[in-house]
Order: structure tokens, then sequence, then C-alpha cells
């Protein structure tokens, strides 16, 4: 069942910040992770469907999403509370997918049609990974003083990325960046904190993803 117009809406430009709580407590800056709603109380280990969205559920050696089960790679550090930048733990939590990133100039995995924003990879393309940096988490123009990290690369890893909202609103310095679900290295090759899969898989998640489905990731 699609959601109904105007609930659910993602959120990506850098100006939208999180609403506060109506009842007054802040969301921790990892996503929804640590609420109840984040820790997935009264479900089951895979996740299920909320009313209008469903889970893609992340383990140390799968996820689950609408019936299938994809093999993925997680990062190095495991599954976990992620603390710092580079310590290559995949956050775990519950996270949205903000926006889509694509190489308009390869297709190998197709180009998903989805719901959710979809912006071309540039040449001059990068996200900040510099706690230093005023944008530290956020997509930024390349050259740059900052550190950053290339969103156009020689190899296949960032063809195809979504983009969660990990330490994003607001982005606290140093806690984590970048955390996507992009084509993954080599089948199972640990990651640097995010989630890969194949790319034909990836595909298949997004062309069928909804603005009010979550990113449940469990160690």
């Amino acid at each position: 069942m699609m959601p109904p117009a105007g609930l659910c809406r993602g959120r990506w430009s850098k100006a939208k910040r999180a609403a506060p709580d109506p009842a007054g407590e802040k969301r921790p800056p990892g996503g929804e992770a640590g609420t109840a709603r984040g820790r997935g109380l009264g479900r089951d280990r895979w996740g299920g469907r909320s009313l209008f969205g469903a889970d893609l559920v992340v383990g140390p050696w799968g996820a689950r999403f609408r019936g299938r089960i994809f093999p993925c790679a997680i990062g190095g550090g495991g599954i976990g509370e992620k603390r710092a930048e580079g310590d290559r733990i995949t956050p775990a939590g519950r996270h949205r997918i903000e926006a889509v990133l694509r190489r308009p100039d390869r297709r190998a995995a197709g180009t998903p049609a989805t719901l959710l924003p979809t912006h071309a990879i540039g040449p001059r393309d990068g996200w900040s990974d510099d706690p230093a940096d005023p944008d530290y988490n956020h997509p930024v123009l390349r050259p740059r003083r900052f550190g950053h990290e290339a969103l156009r690369r020689p190899d296949r890893m960032y063809d195809l990325v979504a983009v969660l909202d990990w330490n994003r609103h607001p982005p606290v310095p140093g806690r984590g960046s970048a955390i996507f679900l992009h084509v993954w290295r080599r089948p199972r090759h640990p990651t640097a904190g995010c989630v890969a899969f194949r790319p034909e898989d990836l595909a298949w998640i997004l062309r069928r993803w909804t603005p009010c489905d979550r990113v449940i990731i469990r160690g």
C-alpha cells in the first residue's frame, strides 16, 4: 500500500533540520536510533511492515526487504554504536533514506525509478568527512580545503548510492559521516561503515522504496 500524499516525506536539503519532538524530547543525531521505534520494540528479528511502509532489515550476514533476502556487506568494525569518524562501525538503529545519488554515465544496474529525490553525480561532487568543515557530513564541491571523499570514483561502488540520515540533522562533528547504501566492492568485502549490496539488488530495493520505509540495522 502506498503512503497517502504528504506523509513520511524525507529530508535532503541542508537547510532542513530536525523538527522538535511534540513532547519536548530531542531526537538523537543518528536518525531514529535509540528511540522506542528505533529499537524496533514489538518486532521479530527480521522486522516487518508499518502501517504505510516496510523495513529493510540489515544484519551481519544479510538483509531482508519485502519478502526477499539479500547478501550484503557491513563495516569492518561490525554493527554497533558509532562514536567516531573512521571507526568502521555500521551504526545500529532505525534510519531513513534521504536521497539517491547515481552515475548517469554508468548503467550497470540500470537507473531505478524511485519516489526518492535523485541526483546525478558530477565530476566535482564530493562528501565532507572532515569534522572541522562547517559542511561536515554534507555534499560539497571539489576541490576543497577541508577533507572529503570524491563521489565520482574510478570503481563501481558509488555508481548507485542511497544516503542515510545518520548524523545529518544536525551533524555532530566527528560522530561519523557518509553512511550510505552502495554497491559492494566484491561479495561481502567489509566497508568503512556503510551497507553494500550487489548492484542489481540495490536497484531492486530502491525501485520498491517508499518515503515511509526505513532501514533497520541490527547487530
